[in-house]
């Protein structure tokens, strides 16, 4: 399923590239996401905290942003939400996001380009499983736009997974 754009949507996309941009110069996976209420306002933000030997594997930008919108908000404040994030939605991601309660998902890197981008390193052991194919088994329609900005999304991860 399409959707169309609003005129904020590529704004809150960009700032989930940038918080992406801000996790890695913290030295930990690029990435970042945040969840915009029905309204048009900010309600969580995160970075990935998943990186070893200290980060969570849970704690992927997108599972954080959605939790942290939900104790924000509740189930009630949930509808109408829309999930920024600056890579495709993993399965236990796009799992959180459909619990949680989002609305709409638009992301910037596509899992596949994620991938050429990661090759196997081990601390990204990617699904090759789009989230629209996750959102397509529950009971609930998730709109999901993406990729998009795949270029600007990519920069953050230039280098960085390469071994040391």
């Amino acid at each position: 399923m399409m959707t169309e754009l609003n005129a904020e949507d590529l704004d809150f996309l960009r700032e989930s590239i940038r918080i992406a941009e801000r996790a890695r110069e913290r030295g930990v996976h690029p990435f970042g996401s945040l969840v915009v209420s029905a309204a048009g306002e900010v309600v969580s933000t995160a970075e990935n905290n998943s990186l070893p030997p200290h980060g969570d594997p849970t704690q992927h930008a997108e599972m954080q942003a959605v939790a942290g919108a939900w104790r924000a908000v509740g189930a009630e404040g949930m509808v109408g939400s829309t999930l920024f994030t600056s890579a495709e939605p993993c399965a236990m991601c796009a799992g959180a996001a459909y619990w949680t309660g989002i609305d709409r998902v638009v992301y910037a890197l596509s899992e596949r380009s994620l991938l050429e981008l990661t090759g196997d390193h081990p601390e990204n052991p990617t699904f090759s499983l789009p989230c629209r194919e996750v959102f397509a088994r529950g009971q609930r329609e998730i709109q999901v736009v993406g990729p998009l900005l795949e270029d600007e999304a990519a920069v953050a991860h230039l280098g960085f997974w390469t071994a040391s």
